[in-house]
């Protein structure tokens, strides 16, 4: 190592980007080490390795990161029903604080001086990566090649880097014809880049990898039942093939499985990028589709009302915020987490599910929690409520209603219509 700048550890896919970057890296003087993080990802790993050592690097590490995955950033976010703007689950997002956090322990153990990644100038994941590398390592320091104009103007486009490849004789998978970007871990694919940077270009039938187009899904429903407890999943049965699953991994396997078969958990949008920029992002979520679908469902039940508000209006927004910008190495992080335990001590219970052409329906749910009473809340029986009661309450809440009314009533008297108030008519 004496002879070249430092030893860098390289967050490697095995995609165009990071192949041709690790190439680069080793022109500019660098010994790289690659580095993956099995998270779910459907990937030949031996073939991804025997690519990385063939372009230069010198030693090549994977390592599987799928367990602490799923319970340290799925079941929580699934807990919070996390979710970006009301569409995106977050799935890209997820990955990254358990890839960040592999990537530091390997470069400790390894001593590498820096760590690198392929994520472009423009996009959430640049943020997401090395504010997670400083909240673990602070001293590290971070090589972004689409940051250093040496480098883009270099490669102003993936059609350079195709150009590149070829030249180098680094095997991509990424074509001329399908130049989109995917990025893949256990709860989703994403998409974009491309031709899809058309936000009115329909996204062919042949991109979508993980579900079956939900015309194509079997005309046969399939039913299931997930039992949770404390909000997460412990138990998914499938009386159709009579199996059982209660390993969290398998779990979310299970379901996903379920969800590619019947073409759950695709969307297509236009996001919010966190520094600025709209990008346009397909997804496929089929798993956690399924599963975030059961839980809200469970919390109608067995969720105090005031404690879904403040969860609803706090720690879902917030956590998914942070998750999508990068904040996971936080203490406003750590400080709303904190939370979700006390939020999901009553979800327990079991959702009946069917799953059929991309929907998921609910069809029952039960539960031992005591806030649901069936008897109170029949129309046919008394139950122990007091019909007369509520007079007291509507008398109660109508007094500054009341008075709001008789102001409008005064102000009209006067002249005053509403669009002098308030720049409408009401």
């Amino acid at each position: 190592m004496s002879n070249s700048l430092g030893r860098v550890l390289l967050a490697y896919s095995g995609g165009l980007d990071t192949s041709c970057i690790l190439a680069w890296l080793i022109e500019q003087g660098y010994e790289v080490y690659a580095f993956m993080a099995d998270v779910g990802q459907e990937e030949d790993f031996p073939a991804a390795e025997k690519k990385a050592l063939k372009v230069g690097a010198k030693k090549f590490f994977l390592e599987d990161l799928k367990r602490e995955f799923v319970t340290e950033l799925i079941y929580p976010a699934v807990q919070a029903n996390c979710i970006y703007e009301n569409v995106y689950l977050l799935g890209t997002s997820l990955a990254r604080p358990v890839i960040a956090r592999g990537m530091i322990e390997v470069a400790d153990r390894e001593g590498c001086n820096f760590v690198a990644h392929g994520c472009t100038g423009k996009g959430n994941d640049q943020v997401r990566f090395e504010l997670a590398f400083y909240g673990l390592k602070p001293d590290i320091k971070v090589i972004a090649p689409w940051r250093l104009p040496e480098f883009y103007n270099r490669f102003p486009g993936r059609q350079a880097l195709l150009e590149y490849a070829a030249k180098s004789n680094i095997p991509v998978v990424q074509t001329a014809a399908k130049p989109w970007s995917t990025d893949e871990n256990l709860f989703h694919i994403s998409y974009e880049a491309g031709i899809l940077e058309d936000p009115n270009t329909t996204p062919p039938a042949d991109m979508w990898k993980l579900t079956t187009a939900p015309e194509q899904a079997p005309e046969t429903p399939e039913n299931i039942s997930i039992e949770f407890a404390a909000g997460l999943p412990t138990k998914v049965t499938i009386p159709g093939t009579g199996k059982v699953h209660t390993d969290p991994v398998e779990i979310f396997l299970a379901l996903n499985a379920l969800g590619r078969a019947h073409g759950i958990g695709r969307i297509d949008i236009v996001e919010n990028r966190f520094i600025g920029v709209k990008s346009r992002g397909c997804y496929e979520s089929p798993g956690a589709t399924i599963l975030r679908v059961a839980h809200v469902d469970l919390e109608g039940l067995t969720l105090d009302r005031n404690v879904r508000a403040l969860r609803d209006q706090f720690v879902t927004v917030e956590l998914s915020r942070m998750l999508y910008n990068g904040h996971f190495f936080t203490p406003e992080r750590e400080f709303i987490v904190s939370a979700i335990p006390a939020s999901q001590r009553t979800v327990n219970g079991l959702v009946r599910l069917k799953l059929y052409k991309g929907n998921v329906i609910v069809e029952g749910r039960e539960s031992s929690e005591g806030l649901y009473d069936e008897r109170q809340s029949s129309m046919d029986e008394m139950g122990g409520f007091e019909p007369t009661d509520t007079s007291g309450f509507i008398q109660i809440e109508s007094i500054r209603i009341k008075k709001w009314a008789q102001a409008n009533i005064r102000r009209g008297q006067a002249g005053v219509t509403a669009k002098d108030v308030y720049g409408t008519r009401i």
